[in-house]
């Protein structure tokens, strides 16, 4: 039924004058619905834009002003949302299925290549407005791949839970890793990230093997179940802030059976550029590891000089899944993504991270903090 939906909605989206690098802009809640908007817009060659429905009018107006977006993909009871929008063709995944649903089931026909947008999420930051991250196909497919030869989930046996609104590009890998690796996809209620009991509920119901925390959300959830409960739980992946000692103690305490992997990455690099698997042990320092498949790592001075061990600096990224820039944000752009001396490959950038970070004499990376 995914493929069937997806299919015809790819077919009607191009229809309707969607195409390569066209950002659709997407307002739904977490459901199946969810899924079939995102490779419906992938398939017809567009990218996606996010939108929670419960962002203020004025931050969704700035984000379909931004970028451009000429389509929203959307629930009827959204359609408000966009009441400020001029220009802006509104498609209802239900009260227009009728009509979706005459299109074929068969591959839609397009010029995607690696390097065209796949998603473009807004992120806040420290520079006021929102700023549109122009994610490639190229760098999201490198950290899925990536992902799944580290992790090796196993059709069948593994489940991953989906409970990261869509707005946040952990959500991605929730959403695609179960689609390349054939597990299953459990999706989490809306609101339903935010209540421990009933997370620790659908964990045991539905045999979740594989989820995502913030670290501070972790810590809810450890205050909140007894131990050695989820017995089905075999992996937790943290990102989004540090992962702190404290955090590793507790869990060790409660959840002793699950492996514990702290990653790093901002938006401006398709997720995740790091990884350090947690052990089992009390720490005192928890790094955020080491880069990921195609991915670079220097630790620059203010001369841009590269630090010796253990003298901190500022993290820069390199590789395949550094974004292509902010949207309709050049000055911004120009700013964190400046070019990439040390690759040799034309065209290519590095993510001025604004981290403060150092190498440690294991080969580790560790954050410090941010720069200002």
């Amino acid at each position: 039924e995914l493929d069937e939906r997806s299919y015809q909605l790819g077919h009607y989206l191009r229809g309707q004058g969607v195409k390569e690098e066209e950002l659709v802009a997407f307002c739904v809640d977490r459901s199946f619905d969810m899924i079939v908007g995102l490779l419906g817009i992938l398939k017809s060659g567009g990218a996606y834009v996010p939108i929670d429905p419960d962002y203020p009018s004025d931050r969704i107006d700035y984000i379909i002003e931004n970028a451009n977006a000429k389509f929203a993909l959307s629930h009827h009871g959204y359609d408000c949302l966009f009441d400020n929008c001029e220009g802006l063709k509104s498609i209802r995944l239900d009260l227009d299925w009728s009509t979706i649903a005459e299109e074929p089931v068969v591959p839609v026909a397009n010029d995607l290549t690696p390097d065209n947008l796949m998603y473009v999420i807004y992120t806040s930051g420290s520079t006021g407005k929102p700023k549109g991250v122009m994610n490639q196909h190229s760098g999201l497919v490198n950290r899925l791949l990536w992902t799944q030869g580290e992790y090796d989930l196993v059709a069948g046996e593994d489940v991953i839970l989906q409970k990261t609104t869509f707005c946040f590009d952990v959500s991605v890998w929730e959403l695609f890793w179960p689609l390349i690796s054939g597990v299953r996809m459990v999706i989490a209620k809306p609101g339903g990230h935010k209540d421990s009991d009933y997370l620790r509920r659908l964990i045991e119901e539905t045999a979740v093997t594989t989820m995502h925390f913030v670290p501070s959300m972790l810590e809810v959830f450890l205050l909140d179940v007894e131990a050695d409960v989820v017995p089905s739980l075999r992996r937790v992946l943290c990102s989004g802030e540090a992962l702190k000692p404290s955090h590793v103690a507790a869990f060790n305490e409660k959840l002793r059976h699950v492996g514990l992997h702290n990653l790093y990455g901002p938006t401006e690099a398709a997720i995740d550029v790091t990884y350090w698997a947690v052990p089992s042990t009390s720490v005192d320092k928890v790094p955020i590891g080491r880069p990921v498949a195609n991915t670079q790592l220097y630790i620059l001075d203010e001369s841009g000089a590269s630090t010796g061990i253990g003298v901190p600096g500022e993290l820069y990224l390199g590789g395949v899944q550094v974004a292509r820039g902010y949207y309709n944000r050049p000055e911004l752009t120009e700013e964190r993504f400046i070019q990439d001396i040390y690759s040799g490959n034309e065209g290519a950038n590095l993510y001025k991270t604004g981290d403060l970070a150092r190498w440690m004499p294991d080969v580790y990376v560790e954050y410090l903090g941010r720069m200002d």
